[in-house]
């Protein structure tokens, strides 16, 4: 049986043919697309079967987010948000809060309802809206309630003395550790590591943690999206991980595809820490493979800190106050650690956020691709805070990839440009018009919770460069509707190693549609973030939203 697809206009992100009006799918796969009249050679001799549904609507090829995170989105789902912006969810709506007073009064409000057994969790603190955090200041207000501030990069938390007390945190069990200040009880970077083995039991109770991946599915498919990709499995507990979301996402009512890359230094850890034998480990994970869930050859690497924590590595001039970045991976352990993929054949994506971050992953790429050269290597960086013209003129050069989060500038732009690396880079941050015009391919990603899982949302951003006062960010850096459609379609399929399944509509590729209710490329592009997303198909079934 053909199933005809018939939509106001396709748009098929295929340079060949563009524009069509109907789609013919077999077996959850695309056999050809264009009108009812150039479709006849196939329906004269087979049956078939029209949907009109969506007969005024606009169809893009399924929206892709190749980067986000199922288990951390698991995990602050549960929590109580407060945060610096506003929060669109299938549920209903969170309000900004971007005063330290009115922070103080939403937690103090909040803070009397357990999220976690005994334990109050929340997340979205930042310290440019809402002011220095630390054990005394949440002692002041609830000196009673173990309280655990998640801040807004997810990278660090703090805890009051009841949260430390209840932990059983002891300042003799942190001593030696780096990245933990036990004086202001904030846990970071590395140091978080150490929170996370206290909070394991709480924050990834089964009943809590199945509850977040629900939470998180409704959020997916809200947000338009037929393929997303975990980019770091393994963060918490790569056995309790995996379980949960084969429970959830193994089944044939899963509206989307979860590709899998593996966090390399969890592995290693359950390695003893030997990157070598973690290598090994991963190379043996496509054994658990579905229809749903799965690993290919790509592994996570890190550089610097998170972007909005402000632990990003910067060349000169650096930050503004004088303070200093953050390194998640050594830089002489870093080239080591990459080496080892390299050799393997991985796709190797990289988190970076500073320039100094990314100085390390081009210098890194240079040597290897020096030392063993490949094509199509598909070296990714991921995130791409802050870079200069001529790193991304390296990078085009040197054939790697970037996987942006745009939504730094919206977010972060205007308060980055007053009070952290000034105006110049703060305008200039996520430079993604360069990368095209350097033919950097390059694509668009969420990190969620970092942004909204809203593909169309990271698409409007790096359209329109609008901050959140509403002021335009480097305009030579913003890119066309066309550039940013490619952008969460085939660009994102690319970075993945996907574009021959997926990311434009055309013959021989996974039925996986979006459906809009208006053009994201004849709207006024201010307003494509509001455009109304009715249905996705995946692999030709329909999934109403």
């Amino acid at each position: 049986m053909i199933e005809i697809f018939k939509a106001k206009s396709v748009i098929t992100v295929n340079p060949s043919l563009p524009r069509t009006e109907v789609i013919a799918v077999r077996d959850g796969r695309i056999i050809e697309t264009g009108s009812l009249e150039s479709l006849k050679p196939w329906l004269k001799n087979n049956e078939f079967t029209i949907h009109d549904d969506f007969e005024e609507s606009i169809i893009v090829p399924g929206l892709i987010d190749p980067h986000l995170h199922p288990s951390m989105a698991a995990v602050l789902l549960p929590t109580y948000f407060i945060t610096a912006m506003e929060w669109k969810f299938p549920w209903g709506l969170t309000k900004a809060t971007t005063t330290p007073e009115s922070y103080d009064k939403a937690l103090l409000e909040a803070c009397s309802t357990p999220t976690h057994k005994d334990l109050f969790i929340t997340w979205g603190h930042h310290e440019l809206w809402h002011g220095p955090i630390s054990r005394d200041r949440i002692n002041a207000l609830d000196s009673h309630t173990p309280i655990i501030v998640w801040n807004r990069s997810f990278h660090e938390l703090c805890m009051n003395d009841a949260a430390l007390e209840y932990l059983e945190i002891k300042e003799d069990d942190v001593k030696n550790s780096s990245q933990i200040d036990f004086v202001r009880g904030r846990f970071f970077e590395t140091g978080l590591s150490f929170a996370l083995q206290k909070l394991n039991p709480y924050i990834l109770d089964q009943e809590i943690f199945t509850e977040g991946l629900r939470k998180l599915k409704e959020v997916v498919h809200f947000g338009g999206h037929t393929t997303i990709a975990d980019m770091a499995v393994g963060l918490f507990n790569f056995e309790n991980e995996l379980n949960a979301q084969k429970l959830i996402y193994e089944n044939e009512n899963n509206p989307f595809r979860v590709e899998l890359v593996a966090h390399a230094t969890a592995m290693a850890g359950l390695s003893g820490g030997d990157h070598e034998k973690g290598e090994q480990l991963i190379s043996s994970l496509n054994t658990h493979n579905s229809d749903h869930l799965r690993f290919d050859k790509r592994v996570k690497l890190f550089t610097d800190g998170a972007f909005f924590a402000q632990v990003a590595q910067l060349m000169e001039p650096g930050y503004i106050d004088g303070h200093e970045g953050e390194w998640l991976t050594i830089p002489e352990q870093f080239e080591n650690i990459a080496r080892i993929y390299w050799n393997k054949g991985y796709s190797i994506h990289v988190h970076v956020t500073g320039d100094l971050g990314l100085e390390l992953a081009i210098d890194t790429l240079e040597k290897l691709q020096f030392e063993k050269p490949r094509f199509n290597h598909r070296f990714t960086l991921e995130h791409f805070g802050l870079s200069t013209p001529e790193q991304v003129h390296r990078l085009s050069k040197l054939g790697a990839n970037v996987s942006a989060n745009a939504y730094y500038v919206h977010e972060l732009s205007n308060l980055y440009a007053n009070h952290s690396v000034g105006y110049e880079r703060a305008s200039s941050m996520s430079r993604i018009g360069t990368c095209f015009r350097e033919r950097v391919i390059t694509s668009l990603h969420s990190d969620f919770t970092m942004a909204p899982a809203h593909p169309l949302t990271s698409m409007w951003v790096a359209v329109n460069r609008i901050n959140e006062k509403g002021e335009l960010m480097s305009p030579e850096e913003r890119i066309t509707p066309q550039q940013g459609l490619e952008a969460i379609t085939i660009n994102a399929a690319r970075v993945l190693g996907l574009d021959h399944e997926i990311g434009s509509i055309r013959s021989g590729k996974k039925a996986d549609f979006t459906v809009l209710s208006e053009d994201p490329l004849e709207v006024d592009p201010t307003a494509i973030k509001d455009i109304n997303i009715e249905a996705t198909v995946f692999e030709g079934r329909i999934f109403k939203i």
